[in-house]
């Protein structure tokens, strides 16, 4: 019990509320299992979809990968010495900074849209059944009534407008819609980037199919490669060391499998020389 409430003191120092007795730097790691958790390390990849070749990776301890789009995408982007890129990632990544952000830097992103909302999934109308004017700056609704801007206020860092018509309280179809006096939305003030990245979504769907057949792809034959256990040293430093020894072995694999032995000894020749 003493030695409990030693680790309990501990814990109070820790800012994210984390304390790992085998690792310092592990942390939890969210699984596909509701409620479930593994004790580890965030491994992020970029990877191109001609070769499967890794171009890009980092070793982290966040638990979700919320913040790691844009490194990521201009971290593959300077390695492949690219100007502009095409980035596809899944719907972990969905970021409206991070997306601002590969847009500012002339990357393009492909990933789907998080449902933060339970309104589709109780039936009733959902943001994207509202069809957005840009020339009036107002919201048409399913009803045909105009939900119009009221005030603009800062939620976590971003400016956000906000929505609604006067004619919610009498619409006969506000049951389903919503339960509250008034159906407000709410818009980002760079909301156009995250409509661009829907559009090109929209058009280009099979891109969710060539993300699965290219990172993952890497991840498992990795996973096979590591084991069970996967990462055998520990402290974030460590592992990212080993990591990349993974990735180095991974890509050299890969490129003697593309060009075969005699070119790539010749490659490897010439960028020493």
């Amino acid at each position: 019990m003493r030695r409990l409430d030693e680790i309990k003191e501990q814990l109070k120092t820790q800012h994210d509320g984390q304390l790992s007795l085998t690792d310092p730097d592990a942390r939890s790691m969210a699984t596909s299992a509701k409620g479930s958790g593994l004790v580890g390390y965030n491994v992020q990849a970029a990877v191109d979809a001609k070769h499967h070749l890794i171009v890009a990776h980092e070793v982290t301890n966040v638990g979700n990968d919320r913040a790691q789009l844009s490194p990521m995408a201009q971290a593959a982007r300077d390695a492949m010495g690219k100007i502009r890129l095409h980035a596809v990632a899944d719907r972990g990544y969905y970021s409206g900074p991070q997306i601002k952000a590969c847009h500012d830097a002339g990357i393009a992103v492909l990933l789907p849209k998080t449902r933060t909302s339970n309104a589709k999934a109780e039936g009733r109308f959902d943001k994207a059944d509202f069809i957005y004017i840009a020339r009036d700056d107002e919201y048409q609704c399913p009803a045909g009534q105009r939900a119009i801007y009221r005030f603009s206020r800062e939620e976590n860092g971003l400016v956000i407008r906000r929505y609604w018509s006067s004619a919610c309280p009498q619409c006969p179809m506000k049951t389903q819609c919503t339960p509250s006096d008034y159906r407000r939305i709410s818009r980002w003030e760079h909301e156009p980037v995250l409509e661009a990245a829907q559009r090109r979504l929209d058009k280009h769907p099979e891109a969710m199919a060539v993300r699965r057949q290219t990172v993952e792809h890497v991840f498992g034959t990795l996973k096979h490669w590591m084991g069970w256990t996967h990462f055998l040293t520990r402290t974030l430093v460590n592992v990212g060391t080993e990591m990349s020894l993974h990735v180095l072995a991974y890509n050299l694999k890969r490129v003697i499998s593309i060009l075969g032995i005699a070119k790539t000894m010749k490659a490897m020749s010439l960028a020493g020389a």
